[in-house]
Order: structure tokens, then sequence, then C-alpha cells
């Protein structure tokens, strides 16, 4: 069995996950923050505010805002009892925000260490992982 390696691209944030620990720079985390955001469609597109981006890492850092900085964080704030618990039994919001920060931190270091390759798929166009040396397709 390998040994793992862990991701790391700076101090400023700590994500535990079993034996694995992840840590990030404060842009780093904030971009995956917002990435893993727009996934779970809490938010469309680019945030625009840096005070949004703030309240976003605090409520995936905490587990809550406390006291919003911007019209994001108010409006979860405001919402909070709605969206909580918005994914369903397998977890709350928070959950799926920290799960997939450090799902895409695990697969770039998957990508670092040569287990996973990176190409753009024209029929999906995007960028997808590949495992490298096979020709089965994105996966």
């Amino acid at each position: 069995m390998t040994q793992r390696e862990n991701y790391d691209s700076g101090n400023d944030f700590v994500l535990e996950y079993g034996d694995l620990r992840f840590t990030f720079n404060d842009s780093d985390f904030k971009q995956r923050a917002e990435q893993a955001a727009r996934k779970v469609k809490i938010i469309r597109g680019p945030l625009e505010l840096d005070e949004e981006l703030e309240d976003l890492q605090n409520l995936i850092v905490n587990g809550e805002i406390g006291e919003a900085e911007s019209p994001l964080g108010e409006h979860l704030t405001d919402k909070w009892e709605e969206v909580a618990d918005y994914a369903n039994e397998e977890g709350s919001l928070v959950h799926w925000l920290r799960r997939l920060v450090f799902r895409q931190a695990w697969l770039d270091q998957r990508v670092i260490e040569g287990e996973l390759g990176v190409v753009f798929d024209d029929k999906a166009m995007d960028f997808v992982y590949v495992q490298p040396d096979r020709d089965d397709g994105p996966l």
C-alpha cells in the first residue's frame, strides 16, 4: 500500500481527514472555497467582494459565519435554518463545502504525484482528470 503525501500550498488553513492533513495558503483556500460554493449552488459565479470570500471562508473553517461581513454572509445567516441542512441526511452544507475543498486538493495531489493527469476534453469543453497510460477516457 502506497503512503499518500499531504497536499501543501501554505500554512494559513488546515483540513484533516483520516491520516491526511492538507494545508493551504490564503489564496488557494479562498479559490477552492469559491469553487465548492459554486458546485453546491449557493453562488452562481465569481464572488465580487473580498468580504463575501471572507464570509464563505469563515463558514467552511468555523462551521458558521458569526458576524456577516457581506450581503452573502447576511443572506446565509438569515436563512441558516433553511441552508444548514440543505444537503440531506448525508451531511450539512458545511460538511459538503469542506468535503469539496478537500477533494479538490486530494485530486491535485494525485496529479502532483503522477497518478492522474489533466487534459482538455473537446466534447465537455472543460479540463478533466485522466489516468496516465490509459485510453479509457476522462474519470
